[in-house]
């Protein structure tokens, strides 16, 4: 795996993130994606080689610390290195993380990070699953939006 760089997401072009985002999304979102890149007490970054994202994710406030989501990346080593990343921005506080459970990666980054699971929900879908590459999703966007 080629080194990343970690840049703001804010800095990157939006088509750029919105191309990234679909293939990790089964929708488009690009009205949503604007504005949950620039919330209020929010972090967005990008890992990047050369000039391709390899992977993104959103630190926000929450009730009690802070949440991230997504973390999107194209392998467990990208998305530490954002993990990290954004953990540095809020030293101390509180993270919260949901993974997909189908990525073992994800839960053993997690665990590596100290983290437990609290709680499981389920997904569900009336139309079959969608084409998305689960491996990739160490974090949801948030639960209302998957």
């Amino acid at each position: 795996m080629p080194s990343v760089a970690i840049k703001e997401l804010r800095g990157l072009p939006f088509a750029q993130l919105m191309r990234y985002d679909q293939s990790h999304f089964p929708a488009s979102r690009e009205r949503f994606l604007a504005n949950w890149i620039v919330q209020p007490d929010s972090v967005a970054l990008a890992a990047m080689h050369d000039r391709d994202i390899q992977g993104y994710g959103v630190l926000r406030k929450c009730c009690n610390g802070y949440k991230i989501g997504p973390l999107f990346a194209d392998d467990a080593t990208t998305a530490q290195a954002l993990l990290d990343a954004l953990i540095a921005q809020r030293e101390g506080e509180t993270f919260v993380l949901d993974v997909p459970e189908p990525n073992t990666e994800a839960i053993a980054l997690a665990r590596q990070y100290g983290m437990a699971s609290v709680f499981e929900t389920a997904r569900m879908y009336t139309k079959g699953a969608p084409a998305i590459a689960l491996e990739h999703v160490f974090g949801i966007t948030t639960f209302e939006l998957g």
